[in-house]
Protein backbone atom coordinates (compact mmCIF):
# COMPACT_ATOMS: atom_id res chain seq x y z
CA UNK A 1 0.00 0.00 0.00
CA UNK A 2 1.40 3.42 -0.98
CA UNK A 3 1.47 6.02 1.79
CA UNK A 4 -0.24 9.14 0.51
CA UNK A 5 0.17 12.43 2.30
CA UNK A 6 -2.69 13.03 4.70
CA UNK A 7 -3.93 16.33 6.20
CA UNK A 8 -2.30 15.55 9.54
CA UNK A 9 1.08 15.25 7.79
CA UNK A 10 0.97 19.01 7.10
CA UNK A 11 1.29 20.34 10.69
CA UNK A 12 3.90 17.65 11.44
CA UNK A 13 6.03 18.78 8.49
CA UNK A 14 5.65 22.44 9.44
CA UNK A 15 6.68 21.64 13.01
CA UNK A 16 9.90 20.06 11.76
CA UNK A 17 10.67 23.11 9.63
CA UNK A 18 10.21 25.44 12.59
CA UNK A 19 12.41 23.14 14.67
CA UNK A 20 15.15 23.37 12.04
CA UNK A 21 14.91 27.16 12.05
CA UNK A 22 15.25 27.21 15.82
CA UNK A 23 18.36 25.03 15.59
CA UNK A 24 20.09 27.33 13.09
CA UNK A 25 18.53 30.81 12.99
CA UNK A 26 15.35 31.50 15.02
CA UNK A 27 15.01 34.88 13.30
CA UNK A 28 14.07 33.02 10.11
CA UNK A 29 11.15 31.06 11.59
CA UNK A 30 8.56 33.15 9.75
CA UNK A 31 10.41 32.98 6.43
CA UNK A 32 10.82 29.23 6.75
CA UNK A 33 7.15 28.74 7.66
CA UNK A 34 5.96 30.89 4.76
CA UNK A 35 8.16 29.01 2.28
CA UNK A 36 6.96 25.64 3.55
CA UNK A 37 3.33 26.76 3.37
CA UNK A 38 3.79 27.96 -0.21
CA UNK A 39 5.18 24.57 -1.27
CA UNK A 40 2.48 22.68 0.59
CA UNK A 41 -0.29 24.79 -0.93
CA UNK A 42 0.90 23.86 -4.42
CA UNK A 43 1.85 20.21 -3.86
CA UNK A 44 -0.53 18.83 -1.25
CA UNK A 45 -3.38 16.76 -2.66
CA UNK A 46 -4.70 13.28 -3.33
CA UNK A 47 -2.16 10.75 -4.51
CA UNK A 48 0.86 12.78 -3.37
CA UNK A 49 3.58 10.82 -1.55
CA UNK A 50 4.51 12.38 1.78
CA UNK A 51 8.26 11.73 1.45
CA UNK A 52 8.40 13.46 -1.94
CA UNK A 53 6.73 16.63 -0.63
CA UNK A 54 8.89 16.60 2.50
CA UNK A 55 12.02 16.43 0.34
CA UNK A 56 11.08 19.58 -1.56
CA UNK A 57 10.10 21.41 1.63
CA UNK A 58 13.27 20.57 3.56
CA UNK A 59 15.49 21.37 0.59
CA UNK A 60 14.00 24.89 0.50
CA UNK A 61 14.26 25.30 4.28
CA UNK A 62 17.95 24.32 4.25
CA UNK A 63 18.50 26.88 1.50
CA UNK A 64 16.85 29.65 3.54
CA UNK A 65 18.85 28.70 6.63
CA UNK A 66 22.07 28.55 4.57
CA UNK A 67 23.00 25.14 5.91
CA UNK A 68 23.55 21.68 4.48
CA UNK A 69 23.07 19.90 7.80
CA UNK A 70 21.00 21.65 10.49
CA UNK A 71 20.98 18.50 12.62
CA UNK A 72 24.77 18.01 12.65
CA UNK A 73 25.22 18.42 16.41
CA UNK A 74 22.08 16.40 17.17
CA UNK A 75 23.37 13.57 14.98
CA UNK A 76 26.73 13.57 16.76
CA UNK A 77 25.00 13.39 20.14
CA UNK A 78 22.70 10.61 18.91
CA UNK A 79 25.67 8.47 17.92
CA UNK A 80 27.32 9.07 21.29
CA UNK A 81 24.18 8.02 23.17
CA UNK A 82 23.84 4.90 21.02
CA UNK A 83 27.49 3.98 21.61
CA UNK A 84 26.83 3.90 25.36
CA UNK A 85 23.74 1.73 24.89
CA UNK A 86 25.31 -0.73 22.46
CA UNK A 87 26.85 -3.03 25.13
CA UNK A 88 23.45 -3.34 26.79
CA UNK A 89 21.93 -4.04 23.39
CA UNK A 90 24.42 -6.82 22.74
CA UNK A 91 23.23 -8.55 25.92
CA UNK A 92 19.74 -8.68 24.46
CA UNK A 93 21.14 -10.16 21.25
CA UNK A 94 22.84 -12.91 23.27
CA UNK A 95 19.48 -13.81 24.80
CA UNK A 96 17.20 -13.47 21.77
CA UNK A 97 19.43 -13.84 18.71
CA UNK A 98 18.05 -12.41 15.45
CA UNK A 99 14.86 -11.16 17.11
CA UNK A 100 16.89 -9.43 19.81
CA UNK A 101 19.11 -7.76 17.22
CA UNK A 102 16.04 -6.49 15.36
CA UNK A 103 14.56 -5.20 18.61
CA UNK A 104 17.76 -3.37 19.55
CA UNK A 105 17.85 -1.90 16.05
CA UNK A 106 14.28 -0.60 16.31
CA UNK A 107 14.89 1.22 19.61
CA UNK A 108 17.11 3.76 17.87
CA UNK A 109 14.25 4.76 15.59
CA UNK A 110 12.79 6.95 18.36
CA UNK A 111 15.69 9.38 17.93
CA UNK A 112 13.67 11.48 15.53
CA UNK A 113 13.45 15.13 16.50
CA UNK A 114 11.11 18.00 15.79
CA UNK A 115 7.81 16.16 15.56
CA UNK A 116 7.10 15.70 19.29
CA UNK A 117 7.82 18.13 22.13
CA UNK A 118 8.87 15.40 24.57
CA UNK A 119 11.61 14.09 22.26
CA UNK A 120 14.03 17.01 22.31
CA UNK A 121 17.34 15.30 23.04
CA UNK A 122 19.14 12.07 22.12
CA UNK A 123 19.29 11.34 25.86
CA UNK A 124 15.60 10.50 25.56
CA UNK A 125 16.62 7.08 24.25
CA UNK A 126 18.67 6.43 27.39
CA UNK A 127 15.57 7.04 29.48
CA UNK A 128 13.29 4.68 27.54
CA UNK A 129 15.68 2.06 26.11
CA UNK A 130 14.85 -0.60 28.70
CA UNK A 131 11.11 -0.07 28.38
CA UNK A 132 11.31 -0.32 24.57
CA UNK A 133 13.15 -3.63 24.88
CA UNK A 134 10.67 -4.94 27.46
CA UNK A 135 7.77 -3.84 25.26
CA UNK A 136 8.98 -6.09 22.44
CA UNK A 137 7.40 -6.01 19.00
CA UNK A 138 3.76 -4.98 18.70
CA UNK A 139 3.83 -6.51 15.23
CA UNK A 140 6.38 -9.28 15.00
CA UNK A 141 7.36 -10.94 11.71
CA UNK A 142 10.95 -11.55 12.83
CA UNK A 143 10.67 -15.33 12.53
CA UNK A 144 9.49 -15.10 8.91
CA UNK A 145 12.12 -12.45 8.17
CA UNK A 146 14.88 -14.64 9.60
CA UNK A 147 13.67 -17.59 7.52
CA UNK A 148 13.99 -15.46 4.38
CA UNK A 149 17.47 -14.34 5.44
CA UNK A 150 18.49 -17.99 5.86
CA UNK A 151 17.36 -18.66 2.28
CA UNK A 152 18.80 -15.47 0.79
CA UNK A 153 21.98 -14.85 -1.15
CA UNK A 154 21.68 -11.07 -1.45
CA UNK A 155 20.24 -8.73 1.22
CA UNK A 156 19.97 -4.94 0.90
CA UNK A 157 19.71 -3.01 4.17
CA UNK A 158 18.46 0.61 4.18
CA UNK A 159 19.62 2.49 7.27
CA UNK A 160 17.79 5.41 8.83
CA UNK A 161 18.86 7.82 11.58
CA UNK A 162 22.19 8.55 13.19
CA UNK A 163 22.38 6.81 16.54
CA UNK A 164 20.03 4.22 15.12
CA UNK A 165 22.76 3.07 12.72
CA UNK A 166 25.01 2.27 15.70
CA UNK A 167 22.29 0.07 17.18
CA UNK A 168 21.88 -1.62 13.78
CA UNK A 169 25.39 -3.06 14.03
CA UNK A 170 24.47 -6.32 15.87
CA UNK A 171 21.77 -7.02 13.27
CA UNK A 172 24.19 -6.32 10.42
CA UNK A 173 26.71 -8.67 12.03
CA UNK A 174 24.12 -11.46 12.28
CA UNK A 175 23.16 -10.99 8.64
CA UNK A 176 26.79 -11.46 7.65
CA UNK A 177 27.20 -14.45 9.96
CA UNK A 178 24.33 -16.06 8.05
CA UNK A 179 26.43 -15.84 4.89
CA UNK A 180 24.48 -13.35 2.79
CA UNK A 181 26.01 -10.79 0.46
CA UNK A 182 25.11 -7.67 2.41
CA UNK A 183 24.62 -4.24 0.84
CA UNK A 184 24.12 -1.38 3.30
CA UNK A 185 22.54 1.85 2.01
CA UNK A 186 22.86 5.31 3.57
CA UNK A 187 21.72 8.74 2.41
CA UNK A 188 23.57 10.39 -0.45
CA UNK A 189 23.44 13.78 1.31
CA UNK A 190 22.60 14.97 4.84
CA UNK A 191 18.81 15.08 5.27
CA UNK A 192 17.06 15.30 8.62
CA UNK A 193 18.96 13.12 11.13
CA UNK A 194 19.70 10.30 8.69
CA UNK A 195 23.02 8.48 8.49
CA UNK A 196 25.52 9.10 5.69
CA UNK A 197 28.87 7.65 4.60
CA UNK A 198 30.47 9.67 7.38
CA UNK A 199 28.73 7.43 9.92
CA UNK A 200 29.57 4.28 7.99
CA UNK A 201 33.27 5.17 8.15
CA UNK A 202 33.16 6.20 11.80
CA UNK A 203 31.74 2.83 12.87
CA UNK A 204 33.59 0.69 10.29
CA UNK A 205 30.35 -0.62 8.82
CA UNK A 206 32.18 -1.00 5.51
CA UNK A 207 34.08 -3.82 7.25
CA UNK A 208 30.83 -5.61 8.12
CA UNK A 209 29.00 -5.18 4.83
CA UNK A 210 30.15 -6.50 1.48
CA UNK A 211 29.15 -3.22 -0.11
CA UNK A 212 28.02 0.23 1.01
CA UNK A 213 25.96 2.37 -1.36
CA UNK A 214 24.12 5.67 -1.08
CA UNK A 215 20.70 6.82 -2.21
CA UNK A 216 22.60 9.23 -4.45
CA UNK A 217 20.87 12.50 -3.65
CA UNK A 218 19.12 14.70 -1.10
CA UNK A 219 15.83 12.93 -0.39
CA UNK A 220 13.62 12.01 2.52
CA UNK A 221 13.54 8.23 2.25
CA UNK A 222 14.53 7.09 -1.24
CA UNK A 223 13.99 8.97 -4.50
CA UNK A 224 13.07 6.01 -6.68
CA UNK A 225 13.23 8.08 -9.87
CA UNK A 226 16.80 9.21 -9.24
CA UNK A 227 18.45 6.15 -7.72
CA UNK A 228 22.06 5.51 -8.73
CA UNK A 229 22.45 2.65 -11.17
CA UNK A 230 24.43 0.57 -8.67
CA UNK A 231 21.61 0.82 -6.10
CA UNK A 232 18.98 -0.10 -8.65
CA UNK A 233 21.09 -3.09 -9.67
CA UNK A 234 21.45 -4.16 -6.02
CA UNK A 235 17.68 -4.01 -5.53
CA UNK A 236 17.12 -6.08 -8.66
CA UNK A 237 19.44 -8.78 -7.29
CA UNK A 238 18.13 -8.68 -3.71
CA UNK A 239 16.39 -11.74 -2.30
CA UNK A 240 15.33 -9.59 0.65
CA UNK A 241 15.28 -5.87 1.38
CA UNK A 242 15.33 -4.69 4.99
CA UNK A 243 14.35 -1.05 5.49
CA UNK A 244 14.60 0.92 8.71
CA UNK A 245 12.34 3.82 9.64
CA UNK A 246 9.15 5.50 8.50
CA UNK A 247 10.56 7.57 5.64
CA UNK A 248 11.86 4.43 3.93
CA UNK A 249 8.37 2.94 4.27
CA UNK A 250 6.87 6.12 2.82
CA UNK A 251 9.00 5.93 -0.31
CA UNK A 252 9.69 2.19 -0.77
CA UNK A 253 6.01 1.30 -0.41
CA UNK A 254 5.80 2.57 -4.01
CA UNK A 255 8.22 0.04 -5.39
CA UNK A 256 7.50 -3.37 -6.90
CA UNK A 257 10.63 -4.82 -5.29
CA UNK A 258 9.68 -7.58 -2.84
CA UNK A 259 10.02 -8.98 -0.28
CA UNK A 260 10.69 -5.98 1.96
CA UNK A 261 10.92 -6.21 5.75
CA UNK A 262 10.27 -2.92 7.54
CA UNK A 263 11.74 -2.44 11.00
CA UNK A 264 10.49 0.77 12.57
CA UNK A 265 8.53 2.47 15.31
CA UNK A 266 5.03 3.38 14.08
CA UNK A 267 5.33 6.96 15.26
CA UNK A 268 2.31 8.48 13.54
CA UNK A 269 -1.23 7.66 12.49
CA UNK A 270 -0.77 7.85 8.71
CA UNK A 271 2.20 5.44 8.76
CA UNK A 272 0.50 3.05 11.19
CA UNK A 273 -2.71 2.97 9.15
CA UNK A 274 -0.91 2.47 5.85
CA UNK A 275 1.17 -0.38 7.30
CA UNK A 276 -1.86 -1.96 8.94
CA UNK A 277 -0.43 -1.80 12.47
CA UNK A 278 -1.21 0.02 15.71
CA UNK A 279 0.28 3.44 16.31
CA UNK A 280 3.36 3.87 18.56
CA UNK A 281 4.55 0.27 18.63
CA UNK A 282 7.74 -1.52 17.61
CA UNK A 283 7.18 -2.99 14.16
CA UNK A 284 8.88 -5.77 12.21
CA UNK A 285 6.57 -6.31 9.25
CA UNK A 286 7.22 -8.30 6.10
CA UNK A 287 5.62 -7.46 2.76
CA UNK A 288 5.90 -10.17 0.10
Amino acid sequence: MILEMEPECVPCLLKRCIYEARLIDPDKECEVTKAALNILSSKFGEGVVSAEVATVVHERVYEILNTTDPYAEMKKQSNEVAEKLLPKGREEVKKLGFKGAALVAVTGNVMDFGYRDDIDSPEYLTEIFDSLIQEGFGHDDTQRIEELVDEANHVVFFTDNCGEIVLDIPLLEILKEKGVHLTVVVKGAPVLTDATMKDVEKYNIQNIADRVLTTGCFAVGVDLDNMPEDLEDALDKADLIIAKGMANWESLSETDHKPIAYITRSKCGPVARSMGVKEDINVAKLFQ
